[in-house]
């Protein structure tokens, strides 16, 4: 019950932060406008848009950090982890499937969500159409100066 709670909160947050994006750009660090390297691979990779990047007044040392991640079709991530944040994630268009490391696969459509805990190792991200893209709004509550993704390191 908490749990959902604190996933409905979130949501409430990140579609404020959806709507204040547009006032909320010139916050942003440029590390943060970079959108995600391509790699080399027969898949395309997504891309990140970052809406928001704001310190918690009310907590010490966390940041909040709202990003549209955008799938375009067969794109996969590159399996990696988000270091010590809390990452919540919502489908705003299409279908993603994921997996956390230690847990089945599982397809997420529009208006499907997830959390990760801190130090969850995302091996699998993609987009599941050849044709349609998907779109992910993710929400990130970290150290302030953590890096939000960290790609494992190529084989």
């Amino acid at each position: 019950m908490t749990g959902t709670r604190i996933a409905g909160g979130l949501l409430a947050v990140a579609a404020l932060t959806a709507a204040t994006a547009c006032t909320a750009a010139s916050d942003q660090p440029a590390h943060a406008k970079t959108p995600a390297a391509a790699v080399t691979s027969k898949h395309p990779t997504e891309t990140v848009k970052p809406l928001l990047h704001q310190a918690l007044p009310n907590v010490r040392g966390k940041t909040f950090t709202s990003m549209v991640v955008d799938f375009p079709p067969s794109a996969r991530a590159m399996p990696h982890r988000h270091g010590k944040a809390f990452v919540y994630a919502y489908v705003l268009e299409g279908t993603v499937r994921s997996r956390l490391a230690g847990t089945p696969v599982r397809t997420y459509r529009q208006g499907g969500n997830w959390v990760e805990r801190p130090g969850a190792h995302h091996v699998l991200t993609e987009n599941t159409s050849r044709t349609e893209r998907a779109k992910l709004l993710v929400v990130y509550v970290s150290n302030t100066g953590d890096k939000l993704k960290v790609d494992d390191p190529r084989p």
